[in-house]
């Protein structure tokens, strides 16, 4: 009802809901602002009457105000027409009493309650006329209700609402009809009545809404909408929340719940006359008609909708409350404490939000608005002065700068484990609770927490119980060739694995060694590249995992795709915050013991997860199938496998005729190996695998006790360049074509291995030969091959074969591991 055309619109959505079988009723309320006119009808009329009262003249000029915007707003409406005279004369004789009626005011310096209702009701009754012109002039069957004719109110003892006198208005509703008739469309006014003295009146908040149900419920409608600015009732404030849903029912318990923690909903009493006579109400946006809005009513259907998951319904927030805390041993079984701390509130005109209360009875909390808390703590220390100074109580603790967050839902009523979800969310947010209240009703469970937490929290446990049903928020840490193609793995199966399983893998945060990209919402998989290069800030490792940290989404894993040891060292900080870890970076598990044996310790005291799958076998399950090896009760006698993709290639390429120094080359043109060969076959790599894997054994072993037998010859190891390395490499092609030469007289192959000796203790890697008839000589290409000796596999053992290297099996491992930390918090598998 702002503008001319807004009116129009409505007034032709109300005209075409008449039909043959129907009669409908509006309730329309006074002109609101729009950019084309500005100004707020209620609002300058309430001005006015306060300027008259302390006798400011310049309340003529909001007078003239409002005859203008009327007058305009008639012209473009009705057109030049006798609708248009017949609206601007009836507006011209209201003008004519207001002013007479505001200079009394002006002239006594005062205004009675009685003068102002009558006074403020004029917006709602010009809104109304030119509502119903509009409708008549579009050939509606229309009258137009002055519903000061019909309903009759008397205040309620706080004079912050009004009761409806049912009988006298039913009485007052059928002498209207009998003298106006039956229309097919009927206008009313909203926000004014009567007094049962006779006397203007309103129905003061939420008043035309109000009106709309004392209307629906006389006339006993069999539906009631309230069309608005917002698709319904949200799961909770989409402005703090981007992934709130409109919630397509509720029941009029939960509307009344969470309208009182300021969410968007009908107030509490505005609905009472609906539910007596069972009538739904439905929220609507009148600017997206095509969204269905939220019906409330008895019983909310919305199964069919969300599978009957949602137990909580929606969430909202009190912000900037105090918590008052008044504690004392004298309090124990003193009947009247909690009596007498309330009365004095009470007496101090101070709300109470909250309350809670443990068993001992050695302390009650409760909250009030921020701006209250002072005033309590010095009513309550007056109160109880004498108990204060016996030592009966304690304190009377004042905490501000707090936030109540409430979940709301009759689905909770008997459902076991909807508490212990919230509260597991919350602490997963590193949110802590000061306080906790839940009625018997169990409609409501509310908790008091830091002002500076709300919207996290908040965040957090709409995620919990709306995302899905395992949200994990991932950071990646290397967007390189693992961690860009472990990207466009997420991408392709992101929407399949949230449909199928219930599992949201939400990208979070990108670093790079230089810059890292950091997203509240969600990182686009589509142009993640790109707004790594326009986007980001200064990479800094502790702040990407405070980002994480601080995250709403309960779940939260960093996935370290480098092969640097400063993602690794930060491995135990991140996990301390309560991030999982998923990586295929070796230098954890084969770095120092007892920054390992720390990590290891942290992850079963914490119920932290650190998974590295990927460490070993790329994409194969070798850390799985050791695992599982170990907690069946199996004993390890050996492992003993080919752990390099680069050296699996160069031996079983490698064949007599050949040239070592060539068959190098070729690895390195092919891309098996580093830009630096050496770093291959300096069998580092291979010695940091047999670490990890003999630490999985329960073998202590430091990183430099594995003896490793170097494939570089010792003069050109500390050559500057790996070009100057590969030109002087063909000079000792003959010390290996004399171990081929060898081997081949014996029928063996070479192969280049990592042993773990579990028995003895012991790791090893080195050149080995084998029979042509063993596993290891039947690889092909850059394959790894892993042997288990155990107790159980002794005469055969267990083999694990296939692609050991390649972006694609790798982040295939990682991915894996990331699915299997999702069954850990709760995935179906």
């Amino acid at each position: 009802m702002a503008s001319a055309d807004r009116i129009r619109a409505a007034a032709e959505l109300m005209a075409s809901t008449v039909n043959a079988d129907s009669s409908t009723c509006v309730v329309v309320s006074a002109m609101g602002n729009h950019p084309t006119s500005p100004v707020k009808v209620t609002d300058l009329i309430l001005n006015m009457i306060k300027k008259a009262s302390r006798q400011d003249a310049a309340f003529l000029v909001d007078l003239a105000a409002l005859q203008e915007k009327h007058v305009d707003t008639a012209k473009l409406l009705l057109g030049q027409s006798p609708e248009l005279t017949q609206f601007v004369s009836t507006l011209m004789d209201d003008i004519t009493n207001l002013k007479a009626m505001l200079q009394a005011m002006s002239i006594a310096g005062m205004s009675t309650d009685a003068f102002s209702d009558f006074v403020v009701g004029h917006g709602e009754l010009w809104s109304g006329r030119l509502f119903a012109l509009c409708c008549k002039q579009l050939g509606a069957d229309v009258e137009f209700m002055d519903t000061r004719d019909v309903l009759v109110v008397s205040p309620t003892s706080d004079g912050a609402s009004v009761d409806l006198d049912e009988a006298v208005s039913n009485g007052r509703m059928d002498a209207w009809f009998k003298a106006k008739g039956n229309k097919k469309l009927i206008v009313a006014t909203g926000f004014i009545a009567r007094s049962r003295e006779g006397t203007a009146t309103t129905l003061r908040r939420n008043g035309s809404d109000f009106s709309a149900t004392i209307m629906g419920a006389l006339l006993r409608c069999r539906h009631i909408t309230i069309w608005t600015d917002v698709d319904g009732v949200y799961s909770a404030d989409p402005r703090k929340v981007p992934e709130a849903v409109c919630l397509p029912s509720m029941t009029y318990h939960e509307a009344w719940e969470l309208s009182y923690f300021g969410a968007n909903v009908l107030h509490p009493r505005t609905t009472l006359p609906a539910m007596k006579y069972h009538i739904p109400i439905t929220i609507r946006n009148f600017f997206n008609q095509t969204a269905p809005g939220t019906r409330i009513s008895d019983v909310a259907s919305d199964a069919e909708v969300y599978g009957g998951k949602n137990t909580i319904k929606g969430f909202a927030t009190i912000d900037n409350v105090t918590l008052i805390n008044v504690e004392g041993t004298g309090m124990v079984g003193v009947p009247g404490i909690a009596s007498r701390i309330f009365a004095s509130v009470r007496d101090a005109g101070i709300n109470v939000i909250m309350i809670s209360q443990a068993s001992s009875e050695q302390s009650i909390c409760f909250a009030v608005k921020g701006a209250d808390g002072e005033a309590a703590k010095n009513v309550l220390n007056e109160r109880f002065a004498d108990s204060i100074a016996a030592g009966r109580v304690s304190a009377v603790q004042v905490i501000p700068a707090c936030c109540v967050l409430a979940a709301v839902g009759q689905g909770m009523v008997a459902r076991k484990g909807v508490a212990a979800t919230m509260m597991s969310a919350l602490a997963k947010a590193n949110v802590n609770i000061k306080a906790i209240a839940q009625g018997s009703s169990e409609y409501n469970i509310t908790v008091l927490i830091d002002q500076v937490d709300s919207e996290r929290a908040l965040r957090a446990v709409h995620s919990r119980f709306y995302l899905s049903d395992v949200p994990i928020g991932v950071g990646i840490v290397g967007p390189g060739l693992i961690g860009g193609t472990l990207i466009a793995q997420l991408r392709e199966q992101r929407e399949q694995l949230k449909k199928e399983f219930g599992i949201d893998l939400r990208l979070l945060a990108v670093a790079s060694s230089g810059k890292m990209l950091l997203r509240e919402t969600g990182v686009d998989l589509d142009n993640w590249k790109q707004d790594l290069e326009d986007k980001s800030v200064p990479c800094d490792l502790d702040k990407f995992g405070n980002f994480l940290a601080s995250h709403y989404i309960p779940n939260r894993v960093i996935v370290d795709c480098t092969a640097s040891e400063a993602p690794a060292s930060k491995y135990m900080g991140w996990m301390q915050q309560g991030i999982h870890v998923v990586t295929p970076n070796k230098k954890l598990g084969s770095g120092p013991l007892e920054q390992y044996q720390a990590v290891r310790r942290m992850q079963r005291e914490g119920y932290i997860h650190f998974f590295y799958e990927g460490t070993v076998g790329a994409g194969l399950p070798v850390i799985g199938t050791l695992k599982h090896l170990l907690e069946t009760g199996d004993k390890i006698i050996k492992i003993e496998g080919i752990l390099s993709g680069t050296l699996s290639y160069i031996f079983n390429t490698y064949q007599p005729g050949m040239k070592f120094s060539e068959v190098v080359a070729d690895a390195r043109a092919k891309g098996y190996t580093e830009p630096d060969p050496r770093d291959d076959l300096n069998g580092t790599d291979v010695a940091r695998k047999v670490a990890i894997l003999a630490r999985e054994c329960g073998l202590l072993l430091e990183l430099d006790s594995i003896p490793v037998e170097s494939l570089v010859p010792e003069p050109l190891r500390a050559l500057a360049s790996s070009a100057e390395y590969m030109a002087r490499l063909p000079e000792f092609d003959a010390d290996m074509d004399a171990k081929l030469r060898e081997a081949e007289a014996s029928g063996d192959c070479l192969r280049y291995v990592g042993v773990v000796d579990a028995q003895n203790g012991k790791g090893a890697v080195e050149l080995r030969r084998y029979p042509k008839s063993h596993p290891f000589a039947q690889l092909q290409g850059s394959d790894n091959i892993i042997s288990f000796t155990t107790a159980r596999y002794f005469k055969q053992p267990l083999i694990v074969r296939g692609p050991g290297a390649g972006a694609d099996v790798t982040a295939a491992g990682v991915f894996s591991d990331l699915l299997r930390l999702a069954a850990y918090l709760g995935a179906p598998s």
